[in-house]
């Protein structure tokens, strides 16, 4: 299946009210975890290659890889440049195929993020690519430490949101709401009468950045008011982690010849787990079907 792009993934899930779970890809145990849980589970998903990342992998095998991957699942897949922070990087990514570009103009100010965010429009629209601003500035960063807080002084302003859409001509809007990168430090408190104003004020599908930590009844109410992309990375993170933690004290698997290729086996157990459950919690179960 051919990847689609962000506008029309989430065109559907917006229409049918679930939410399309955007999963980093750091490797290809990642990457095939997230394929056959989206497989197994027919849901559509999307596949985020973090700028953030870039030092770690390759975007030109990575990509190659992620696209002849999507077209063996035969899931709807968007492939989507996450947390863009410079042209180049952006103009590398339309290279390499990617249906949709995020570009983070959080760290800006309110005018300069419009000026840069449009910018990133004009060029990706002659490709037919779509692309995602964020507004406001969700807690902590894909880079930094692992738990972090939320800031309310840098939630997203309900009519800084209406004239940010209109001015940049964006396909989706990551918001802050008291999401955050990472772990949570504490309890998640998100703001959904805030998000609920956006949904009403804006006419495009709204995106959730730093879902881990958020329980499943959260998550399902940030649906009900909008949110139709959900990122999630750290907690497959987590799932791998205590995976290899498992294995490497495990005495009897280690006396085996393919030790280390069982334990990147489990790995992927892991990931695929946690990612499988994440979707049911986001509604895209059998949403495969939806696409045509």
């Amino acid at each position: 299946m051919a990847l689609l792009n962000l506008k029309a993934i989430l065109g559907v899930a917006n229409q049918h009210q679930f939410a399309v779970g955007a999963f980093n890809a750091i490797d290809s145990n990642f990457i095939d975890a997230v394929f056959d849980a989206a497989g197994e589970t027919q849901s559509p998903v999307i596949i985020n290659v973090a700028e953030v990342h870039l030092p770690y992998i390759d975007i030109y095998a990575t990509s190659d890889y992620i696209r002849k991957k999507a077209e063996q699942a035969g899931v709807p897949t968007c492939l989507n440049l996450d947390h863009g922070l410079t042209l180049p990087t952006i103009k590398t990514a339309i290279d390499c195929g990617f249906s949709s570009i995020m570009f983070d103009g959080s760290s800006l100010t309110y005018e300069q993020n419009i000026e840069q965010t449009r910018e990133v429009v004009e060029l990706c629209q002659k490709y037919a690519i779509s692309v995602e601003g964020e507004l406001g500035a969700v807690g902590g960063d894909e880079g930094g430490a692992l738990e972090s807080m939320a800031d309310t002084a840098l939630y997203t302003n309900v009519d800084q949101a209406v004239d940010f859409v209109q001015q940049t001509g964006i396909d989706a809007l990551a918001v802050a709401i008291g999401n955050t990168h990472g772990k949570y430090k504490g309890e998640p408190k998100l703001d959904f009468e805030r998000l609920a104003q956006i949904h009403q004020a804006v006419s495009i599908p709204l995106v959730l950045h730093g879902g881990s930590g958020i329980s499943a009844i959260d998550f399902r109410k940030t649906i009900e008011r909008g949110i139709c992309k959900i990122n999630f990375f750290t907690g497959m993170s987590q799932s791998a982690l205590q995976s290899i933690e498992k294995d490497v004290t495990n005495h009897a698997l280690s006396q085996k010849y393919n030790y280390y290729l069982m334990m990147m086996e489990n790995v992927q157990k892991a990931i695929k787990q946690t990612v499988a459950e994440q979707m049911q919690i986001f509604n895209s179960i059998n949403k495969a079907t939806y696409y045509g």
